[in-house]
């Protein structure tokens, strides 16, 4: 028998005061049993840095062909690609080729050495962005993590601060340079 899923309702206190953006999010994510905690809680955490009116949870690790969170236009196509983790560097360029915006929030202890091996394989794609997160901050939020979640997140001038259980944790997201061609 296959195990279930685990499901997390999460409530986020949203205040980006880079964009302009004040919103309280509600989202009841789905751990996959072969996903760790450190990744559902960086998708969390991707959704809220992302977040934008028609963001959405997709079916995640359970379906091959769909990122981890994406934005689909009224026609119903895909228009931002969000993926989590490392992933293969040819998963991000095909999609890079069909979407307007590709992201990626990179997170991992294997970090540094994808950098290393698959950087110059994503050269010279405009639309794509990636961002490292912090693995001690990723830790931390694993350390905390509970199955109803409330978070209060602000964004200022790049800098992240997310308080959770009255302690606040800070961080900033690495803008990984792609060297161009």
């Amino acid at each position: 028998m296959a195990l279930p899923a685990t499901i997390y309702r999460a409530t986020i206190q949203l205040s980006d005061v880079d964009r302009n953006l004040y919103e309280t999010l509600q989202a009841t994510v789905a751990q996959h049993p072969s996903e760790t905690e450190e990744r559902l809680v960086a998708r969390l955490l991707a959704y809220a840095l992302s977040y934008a009116p028609d963001l959405a949870f997709t079916k995640g690790v359970s379906a091959a062909d769909e990122p981890d969170l994406w934005v689909k236009g009224p026609d119903g196509r895909v228009t931002t690609w969000i993926e989590v983790g490392l992933p293969d560097p040819e998963r991000l360029a095909k999609a890079s080729r069909h979407v307007g915006r590709v992201i990626l929030f990179a997170s991992g202890h294997a970090l540094p050495r994808w950098e290393e091996q698959h950087l110059a394989k994503l050269r010279g794609i405009s639309n794509l962005t990636i961002l490292g997160i912090d693995q001690t901050f990723l830790t931390r939020l694993v350390g905390r993590l509970q199955r109803s979640i409330a978070w209060d997140l602000t964004i200022t001038e790049g800098a992240i601060y997310l308080t959770v259980g009255g302690e606040t944790l800070e961080t900033t997201l690495a803008n990984i340079k792609l060297a161009e061609k």
